[in-house]
């Protein structure tokens, strides 16, 4: 048994130490805007934020989470930013079969968190690992960039 921080509520969880945060967070606690994507952490559909850094959920072992808080698509429009980022993406019109875009949006939140006013350089670095089947590359763009301006 132990104890992980999901958007701010502690929640206890007898799992295997080997079981990859995604499945905890689908499986055993019902958070399901969190996709799974490829399952080898290269497409960025589980984007998650631990400790405030971008993680790929289906690659990370529950154990390796600690008293580190853990924070989903389901949480980040709590805060400031994440709301700006959510309706930035709405204004844009950024969501087509809307499968990778939690993912995304945890990514761009996560890239405006150190890096505010980004270039389109910064976004493209950023969101490399995060694709998107449908192509809206630059609606993602566009959006982080309304997202930064909008603070």
């Amino acid at each position: 048994m132990r104890t992980i921080l999901i958007n701010g509520e502690s929640h206890d969880v007898d799992v295997p130490d080997d079981m990859p945060l995604l499945w905890v967070l689908r499986d055993i606690l019902g958070l399901t805007g969190t996709k799974y994507g490829c399952g080898i952490a290269q497409c960025g559909a589980c984007t998650v934020h631990v400790a405030g850094q971008p993680a790929r959920a289906c690659q990370l072992p529950v154990s390796l989470i600690g008293d580190r808080p853990v924070t989903t698509i389901e949480a980040i429009g709590q805060t400031a930013l994440g709301q700006r980022v959510q309706e930035a993406w709405l204004d844009e019109q950024v969501i087509q079969c809307g499968y990778c875009q939690s993912g995304q949006i945890m990514a761009a939140t996560a890239l405006l968190q150190t890096t505010p006013t980004p270039s389109d350089d910064d976004i493209d670095d950023a969101m490399a690992g995060n694709i998107c089947r449908c192509g809206t590359y630059v609606r993602i763009r566009a959006a982080i960039h309304k997202a930064a301006s909008n603070a």
